[in-house]
């Protein structure tokens, strides 16, 4: 299996995908042209990707079968079209929580502690201790959390331990789905975001970027929030109405974190400008919450067990873009004698009847003997041919048929 690494990776994952049996070529500063030309070239099974974007054109150019986004979100792939191929898209989510959690409290800190400030003036040679000897502290403030996936469960556990009441809006807990009683932090949960706003002291998203997230945090909520609250986002740029959150910092006196903007540079190293950086009350980082060699490690690890278990079973683990419900209307069960040409059999009397085979499964009895095919369908089989495949193979032994 040819295993295509087109991004920074680390050096373990490397010899982990030679270990487990691959051809690896490692070019690290692909993109766009030259990403699809080299799928094309390598004729890669398996793309391996951080930052880097994949499109339709890339997916496209060879015989991929299998994205990796060496990390959480895979907002950069084009998952519609690798559906449409066929192409498997996975992550690795949870494995880089612990660092962009460790992020979010160090941006919460600094707002608090006015730290880049301190450092600057100490740096310019001014001694101005008067100044910043002014902090409200943490111990006792609410942080309110959006979304409570891995990384918003870390964040929760820390702020706990600073003492901190939290405040959470996940659509697990809104939908009823879980109970925040059942969680390791205590914690209220609550059922808009906008009440979120009105309870704590501090926000910080962490939402994954969906058509339903997009844009999810703008004024409707900073309206709601009290004069000099806190604003962390290490989520996505994207889940954030920045011209909103602009408005509010020069309004309300916000005091705000970033480490993911609305338009971000397209490599590593460049020109930037952002509105918001130039206020006042406005840190921020380089997108960088991932980016602890713990947490690349593992991720690195993590990406070579989705690999390996593709190359050794065929099974995909994390895979994103599966159907959570087929149109399967119909299961045809099966039971038959384990012989060749039995499930051609009953493949080629629904093909007849113009029916179409959305999931299928054959499991093996001891001794392999026998076997039983559950077969989903996408319409009802008339009896007609339920009974052509019934009597047409004297292996059948017997079928039915359930309504999904």
């Amino acid at each position: 299996m040819k295993v295509l690494v087109a991004d920074r990776f680390e050096e373990s994952g490397i010899d982990g995908l030679k270990t487990a049996g691959c051809e690896v070529v490692y070019q690290p500063d692909l993109k766009d042209d030259a990403l699809a030309a080299a799928i094309r070239d390598t004729k890669a099974d398996v793309l391996v990707v951080r930052s880097t974007a994949v499109n339709a054109a890339a997916l496209e150019a060879g015989p991929l079968s299998l994205v990796v986004r060496a990390g959480a979100g895979y907002n950069t792939i084009d998952v519609a079209t690798a559906s449409k191929r066929g192409i498997y898209v996975s992550n690795c989510p949870g494995k880089n929580a612990i660092a962009v959690a460790e992020l979010t409290m160090a941006l919460i800190l600094a707002l608090d502690r006015r730290v880049p400030e301190n450092a600057a003036e100490l740096r310019a040679g001014t001694w101005n201790k008067k100044e910043y000897s002014k902090a409200r502290g943490l111990f006792g403030r609410t942080i309110g959390l959006l979304g409570y996936g891995n990384i918003g469960q870390e964040v929760a556990r820390r702020a706990h331990a600073f003492g901190m009441p939290v405040v959470v809006w996940s659509r697990r807990f809104a939908t009823g789905r879980a109970d925040p009683a059942d969680e390791a932090v205590p914690m209220q949960a609550v059922r808009t975001p906008q009440e979120v706003a009105d309870r704590c002291d501090i926000l910080s998203v962490h939402l994954a970027l969906s058509a339903d997230t997009r844009g999810l945090v703008g004024a409707a909520i900073f309206d709601r929030l009290r004069s000099g609250s806190y604003v962390i986002n290490t989520a996505r740029g994207e889940v954030v109405d920045y011209a909103a959150l602009e408005k509010a910092v020069r309004e309300k006196n916000l005091r705000v974190g970033l480490d993911v903007f609305a338009a971000e540079p397209s490599t590593a190293t460049g020109a930037f400008s952002d509105r918001l950086m130039q206020l006042p009350n406005v840190i921020g980082t380089h997108h960088i919450g991932a980016s602890t060699d713990q947490a690349q490690d593992a991720i690195a690890a993590e990406t070579v067990r989705i690999v390996a278990a593709y190359r050794n079973t065929g099974k995909v683990p994390n895979v994103v873009n599966l159907a959570k419900k087929t149109p399967a209307t119909h299961m045809l069960v099966v039971r038959h004698r384990d012989r060749p040409g039995v499930l051609a059999h009953v493949f080629d009397h629904l093909r007849s009847g113009e029916i179409n085979v959305q999931e299928t499964e054959n499991v093996i009895f001891d001794g392999a003997e026998a076997a039983v095919a559950r077969i989903n369908l996408d319409g009802q089989p008339p009896d007609s041919l339920l009974a052509g495949i019934r009597g047409g193979n004297a292996d059948i032994l017997d079928l039915h048929l359930v309504k999904i």
